[in-house]
Parts: C-alpha cells; structure tokens; sequence
C-alpha cells in the first residue's frame, strides 16, 4: 500500500475525540465529549483531537507531532479515535522529518 503525506494528513484531520491536560495527574487524557472533563481540566487546554497533532509554526504552516500522536496512541483506544494505518506508518517512518503543511486550524 502507497501511503503519501497527503494520505497521512487525511488521516490526522479524521481522528476523533478530544484531549485536555489533567493537572494532578500531570497527563492528557481523552474523552469524547467535551462536557465529560472533570475539574482537573482546565477548558482552555481541552482540544479536538485533530488539532492535538498539529503544532503551528509559521502564519499558517503547521507540523503534524510525532510526539502528540504517541500521547493519543497511549490511551489504548485507538479504533475509538479512528487512528488509521496512515499515522501508524507515519510514526514508524522516523527516518523522514516530521511533515509540515500550510493549514487553519478547525472551527
């Protein structure tokens, strides 16, 4: 199967949930709703999933983090989260820089 970065964006802009940092614990944790937080998440670190992965770098160019889909592949829930074959090859292939791409953040 031929996977190209456009396929593994796809992939990242189709994953589901929502993902807040739990300050006593010190982690982000996912659920999927955005009500279903506790106190010990503030509303402001809460983000949909599909925008956890990406990091903004310049204007509107943005990289698609490794780092942050290893923290979403740690929940253990990844068919709930619709984590497809796209990113699991995109997090073996470390080989290649991470991709970068000219986008908005969702509304």
């Amino acid at each position: 199967m031929h996977i190209t970065s456009q396929d593994i964006c796809a992939a990242a802009d189709q994953l589901k949930g929502f993902v807040g940092f739990n300050h006593k614990s010190g982690r982000h944790i996912v659920r999927f709703s955005e009500d279903s937080f506790g106190m010990d998440v503030a509303d402001d670190s809460i983000t949909p999933s599909c925008e956890f992965v990406w990091a903004t770098e310049d204007g509107e160019v943005m990289t698609l983090r490794r780092d942050m889909i290893e923290v979403l592949l740690a929940q253990n829930v990844d068919e709930r989260l619709n984590i497809t074959e796209p990113l699991r090859v995109y997090l073996r292939r470390k080989d290649l820089p991470e991709i970068a791409a000219q986008r908005r953040l969702r509304a």
